[in-house]
């Protein structure tokens, strides 16, 4: 049985700045979709391409905290450095993904990598918050580096294109991500008149960015840009691009706990986050220069 479509969303309104090298189109939670349809995701900014311009300030996202969730990082086109108080760094170029796990705290910041911005160039990206369950809330803070030549890779049949595994299982093949929760995560690369068709567990949350292109979804129609939730009915999905097209597939088991949220804070009750703020005030998530 096909997974039922609920909802197609094809204009998630106004992009806005994140910083000032990231300009974003909130899809979650921004379209209107109840969390504990959508658990674990907490939210997804899309930066559509977009062409900042050379610039010898390093564009970006100051020192900010993070704590009971997971930050995941995709870069489509475009190349950026981070750092944290926990002393780790790194870049991530076209086609890799950065996976941090905030746990118990962690002050943040990240910009356009300094040869990239000094360049400019097509920037396209994608950031997750994957929720954290109640028992991982604090967890040492910690990174995946995850790179494009260490994804879990099919090539499909007939030319159709390839499908990149993030985290989770596709029709075999697994993907280098360690979740917390069962958690699916697919880069489609599709070629014009390409079609794949995949099995997600019903009881998984499951929706699609159409990052590029135009595809048919189980038989409908969602352009560039479009966001498709499924219902939890049905399993199977099958994707056709209308032309050359890049999706990215999301589908998690919901944790079925509270969620109290405050900013960059996500815990489970009034008090945690009262104490997380607390933690952050003392200086417990550690030091980092802006």
């Amino acid at each position: 049985m096909k997974k039922l479509i609920e909802k197609i969303v094809t204009n998630s309104g106004r992009p806005h700045m994140v910083g000032d090298g990231f300009r974003v189109f909130n899809y979650i939670p921004g379209a209107g979709i109840p969390q504990e349809r959508i658990s674990p995701f907490l939210l997804l900014d899309f930066n559509p391409e977009y062409d900042f311009g050379p610039s010898n300030h390093m564009r970006g996202v100051g020192v900010h905290p993070h704590k009971g969730f997971e930050t995941v990082t995709i870069a489509y086109k475009g190349t950026v450095a981070h750092h944290d108080s926990t002393g780790a760094s790194g870049i991530i170029n076209s086609g890799d993904v950065q996976w941090m796990t905030a746990g118990n705290g962690i002050l943040h910041k990240e910009y356009h990598e300094e040869a990239f911005s000094k360049k400019g160039g097509p920037f396209e990206m994608v950031q997750l918050w994957v929720n954290l369950p109640k028992k991982d809330k604090s967890t040492t803070p910690h990174y995946q580096e995850l790179t494009a030549a260490g994804m879990g890779k099919i090539e499909l049949a007939d030319n159709a294109g390839v499908v990149n595994v993030i985290a989770g299982n596709f029709n075999g093949v697994a993907g280098p991500a360690e979740t917390y929760s069962p958690v699916n995560l697919f880069d489609l690369k599709l070629n014009e008149g390409g079609e794949v068709i995949t099995t997600i567990p019903a009881g998984h949350n499951t929706a699609l960015l159409v990052v590029n292109g135009s595809v048919e979804v189980n038989g409908e129609i969602a352009g560039e840009h479009s966001f498709v939730l499924f219902r939890n009915e049905g399993e199977e999905i099958h994707i056709k691009a209308n032309q050359k097209s890049v999706i990215l597939v999301l589908s998690g088991e919901p944790l079925n706990e509270p969620i109290v949220s405050y900013g960059p804070f996500v815990m489970n009750t009034e008090e945690e986050i009262s104490q997380a703020i607390v933690d952050f005030n003392m200086g417990k998530f550690g030091v980092l220069a802006d």
